[in-house]
C-alpha cells in the first residue's frame, strides 16, 4: 500500500485530471442529495477484504459520491454560510495533503507554524490587537469558541486562587440571544451556564443590555455576600459569569453586537470578552465594514472562520488571543513522558493554545492564498459580495410581492414573500435545488417562514439575484 508504483503512478495523473476538471468548472455543478437507498443501489459495497482498486473507487467518487454532496462554492448557493474557496487554496490544500506535516508542535511543523502564525497575525492586525497576540488555527468555530471559553474559564480560576476567594458553585457565561448555536454546546461540555440576554427586535447586544443582565443576576445573590470592596473580580466571586460572548455578525441576519459597550461594561466588570466572529469578522479585510467592529481591538479573543468568507476550504478556525500565555495556562503543555521533549517555553506549539493535540496545519491553504494573490484582493472580494447583497436588498425592496424582514447586515439579506405560507417557501426551495438552479432553504424568524440569502462568493452577482428573486412571481 505504501510503494509508488506504476498504478499508482496512473491513479496519480487520473487524480489530477480530476481536480483540474472540477477546478475548471466555470460555474460549478450545483449537485444535490440522495436518499441512503438510492446510494446503495447505485454504489453497492465498497469496502471490501481485496479493495476494488483506486481507479475504480475514484470513479465512484466522482459520478456518484461527490454528485450526491450539494457543491458550496456554487454561485447560487445561498444557504447557511456557503464556502468559495480560491483556486490556488484549494491547489494547496492538496499539497498540505502530500506533505504530510504534523501541524501541533514546533520541533515537528516549524515551517508550516511559521506560515500559520504569520497568517493569524494578518488577522490580529486587521482587528487591532497587539504585537503580543497569537492563536491558532482549529477545525471550526465550535472547537474554537470552546477554547476560548477554557481559556477565560481558566484565568479567572487562577485569578480567584492567587487572591484567595472562593470558586463559585456553578460557572456561567453570558452571550445574546442571537447567539450561535455553537455556545449552547461549549456550556455543555462545559458543565456550565449559559445566559442568553434578550435583545429585542434589534437583535443585538449592547452594553445597556448587558449591564442590566449582569446587575440582574448580581441581585440574585444571598443577601449575605458581600462586594468586594475593590468592584473587581466580583461578578466571577458570587455570580460565577467568567465571560461575554459578543456576536460579529450572526448567522441568521448577520447582526454585529455592540463590541464597544459589551468591551466597556466587562472591562468595568474584569470580565473576558470573547468575540464570536466565525462568519462576520472576515469583513474586517473589506475598509467599509470596519467602522461595525467598533471595540474589537479590546477584546480578549476572538473567532473567524476563514472556510466562510475569507476564501480558503474546509475546515478553517483561526482563534486569536490577546495573552495567548493565559490560553497557553489554560490548555497546555499536555504531559506525557514522550512530549517532554516538546520545548513549550521556547517554542510555539500550537497545540498549547486550543483543545486538542494532533492537528492538520489547516491554516497553510489561506496562508498560500494570502500570499499569492495579496491582502488587496481579499479587500476587494469582499467588498465585491457586500455590493452584491445591496444590490439583493434593492432589488427585493423593489418588488412589490417581496418585503424585507429587516434591513440587510453584512452580507446576509433575510425576506418574505407575501402570500407565501411555509409549504410554499420548502415546495420553492426544493423545486430550484431539484434543477440545479439555486440552493437558498428557508430559514424560521420569530414562528413565521422567511426566505434567506447568505453571499459569501464573490462570483455571485446581483443578475443571480434577480434570476432567483423571478422564480418567486
Amino acid at each position: 500500500m505504501h510503494q509508488f508504483d506504476a498504478e499508482t503512478a496512473d491513479l496519480l495523473r487520473a487524480i489530477f485530471d480530476f481536480t483540474g476538471v472540477r477546478l475548471g468548472f466555470d460555474p460549478v455543478p450545483l449537485d444535490g442529495p440522495a436518499t441512503p437507498a438510492e446510494l446503495s443501489a447505485r454504489v453497492g459495497r465498497t469496502i471490501t477484504a481485496d479493495g476494488i482498486g483506486g481507479r475504480r473507487a475514484l470513479e465512484i467518487f466522482d459520478e456518484v459520491l461527490s454528485r450526491a454532496c450539494i457543491s458550496a462554492d456554487h454561485p447560487r448557493n445561498l444557504a447557511f454560510i456557503p464556502a468559495a474557496p480560491t483556486r490556488l487554496s484549494v491547489l494547496f490544500d492538496v499539497v498540505v495533503g502530500a506533505s504530510s506535516i504534523y501541524g501541533g508542535s514546533w520541533m515537528e511543523g516549524a515551517g508550516a507554524v511559521h506560515a500559520e502564525n504569520e497568517t493569524l497575525r494578518w488577522l490580529a492586525d486587521l482587528a487591532g490587537l497587539p504585537d503580543t497576540a497569537g492563536g491558532v488555527f482549529v477545525p471550526g468555530g465550535t472547537v474554537g469558541n470552546l477554547s476560548a471559553l477554557v481559556a477565560a474559564r481558566q484565568a479567572v480560576r487562577a485569578r480567584l486562587a492567587a487572591e484567595g476567594r472562593p470558586m463559585p458553585a456553578r460557572w456561567r457565561f453570558v452571550c445574546g440571544a442571537e447567539a450561535h448555536s455553537s455556545l449552547y454546546q461549549a456550556a455543555m461540555v462545559l458543565d456550565a451556564d449559559i445566559v442568553a440576554v434578550p435583545t429585542g427586535e434589534e437583535g443585538r447586544l449592547t452594553g445597556p443590555l448587558l449591564a442590566a443582565a449582569l446587575d440582574d443576576l448580581a441581585g440574585q445573590r444571598d443577601p449575605a455576600e458581600q462586594r468586594d470592596p475593590a468592584g473587581q473580580g466580583d461578578a466571577a466571586a458570587h455570580d460565577g459569569v467568567f465571560a461575554v460572548v459578543a456576536t460579529a455578525g450572526t448567522t441568521q441576519f448577520g447582526i454585529v453586537d455592540d463590541l464597544r459597550g459589551v468591551v466597556d461594561v466587562c472591562r468595568d466588570r474584569g470580565l473576558w470578552v470573547h468575540a464570536d466572529g466565525a462568519y462576520g469578522l472576515a469583513a474586517l479585510a473589506a475598509p467599509s465594514a470596519r467602522p461595525l467592529f467598533d471595540g474589537i481591538a479590546d477584546v480578549d479573543s476572538f473567532i473567524v472562520d476563514p472556510h466562510k468568507w475569507l476564501f480558503a476550504p474546509f475546515d478553517a478556525c483561526a482563534l486569536i488571543y490577546r495573552d495567548p500565555a493565559l490560553a497557553r495556562a489554560a490548555h497546555g503543555p499536555q504531559r506525557a513522558g514522550y512530549l517532554d521533549v516538546l520545548d513549550s517555553a521556547a517554542n510555539w506549539n500550537p497545540s498549547d493554545y486550543a483543545i486538542g493535540l494532533s492537528r492538520r496545519a489547516r491554516g497553510l491553504p489561506l496562508w498560500f492564498s494570502l500570499a499569492a494573490h495579496g491582502t488587496r484582493a481579499y479587500a476587494e472580494a469582499i467588498e465585491t459580495t457586500l455590493a452584491t447583497t445591496r444590490a439583493a436588498a434593492a432589488q427585493i425592496a423593489a418588488r412589490p410581492e417581496l418585503e424585507l424582514v429587516r434591513p440587510a447586515e453584512l452580507s446576509v439579506v433575510v425576506f418574505r414573500r407575501l402570500g407565501w405560507r411555509d409549504a410554499d417557501y420548502h415546495r420553492w426551495s426544493d423545486n430550484l435545488l431539484r434543477a440545479g438552479f439555486a440552493f437558498v432553504p428557508p430559514t424560521r424568524h420569530d414562528g413565521e417562514t422567511v426566505a434567506r440569502f447568505a453571499v459569501v462568493n464573490p462570483r455571485t452577482t446581483p443578475a443571480d439575484i434577480e434570476a432567483i428573486l423571478d422564480t418567486m412571481a
